[in-house]
């Protein structure tokens, strides 16, 4: 990948809480190109988490260089919506912080709604949202961050099965039509083969990389995906590199 169509590159990244004498990471390299999805596995507790804060420049390094075109966009595991914000004016925060008037920043927005499955949502406040519904809320409001990067950890993970499964689809249907380079935290192996171009697999803590695995499936992936056989493959792949 030419350099210059990298949108992050970490070279042998090194974090220690040194309060607790915690190694969470060791030696991480990773890159995210353009247009790129990419997803990071690992067990609990890998620092895969720490990792995205790192990146997003919530805290620093000892060791190792984070390179990015630009500060990107961080979605959390947590919603983290206002409740004395409706859905639309959740969105539109980071517009506000960015100047633009508000006026101008709900109509930006609301151009965007459909996109989001949100059109009829704009004005209910989060507790009259589903689980679903406030994590596109969320989204959104990633999504107005107007980066070329997104970093999700674990967008969907508090949702149930049927509900996640659906988010993906639609996550995944988002990303193909307004393409941005993502950094996507999972534990779930199945989402992580069905959304990414490519997948680092982390070690236990401290985590390190040890598994680069591009994923070659066609694009656009359909719900029978999960029974092909390369799908399969990959699977046994990550899951032995996770028993590292």
């Amino acid at each position: 990948m030419n350099s210059s169509r990298k949108k992050l590159v970490i070279k042998s990244l090194s974090k220690t809480f040194r309060f607790a004498n915690l190694q969470v990471l060791k030696n991480v390299s990773l890159q995210v190109g353009e247009n790129e999805l990419v997803s990071i596995v690992g067990p609990s507790g890998c620092g895969e988490s720490t990792l995205l804060d790192l990146v997003a420049g919530l805290t620093k390094p000892d060791l190792g260089e984070i390179i990015l075109n630009q500060k990107p966009s961080y979605m959390m595991q947590d919603d983290n919506l206002f409740p004395w914000r409706n859905a639309l004016d959740n969105a539109i925060l980071p517009l506000e912080i960015a100047g633009v008037k508000k006026d101008l920043a709900r109509e930006e927005a609301q151009k965007l709604l459909p996109l989001f499955g949100l059109e009829k949502f704009a004005k209910f406040y989060p507790f009259m949202l589903s689980g679903g519904m406030r994590q596109r809320v969320a989204l959104l409001r990633t999504y107005l961050c107007k980066t070329d990067l997104m970093l999700l950890d674990e967008p969907f993970s508090k949702l149930d099965a049927l509900t996640r499964r659906q988010m993906q689809e639609w996550f995944l249907s988002i990303w193909q039509e307004h393409k941005k380079s993502v950094l996507f935290v999972t534990h779930d192996v199945d989402e992580a083969i069905f959304l990414s171009d490519r997948i680092y697999v982390m070690s236990q803590r401290p985590g390190k990389i040890v598994a680069d695995i591009s994923i070659s499936l066609p694009r656009p992936r359909e719900k029978d995906v999960f029974e092909d056989k390369k799908f399969i493959y990959y699977k046994k792949q990550i899951l032995q590199a996770l028993r590292y």
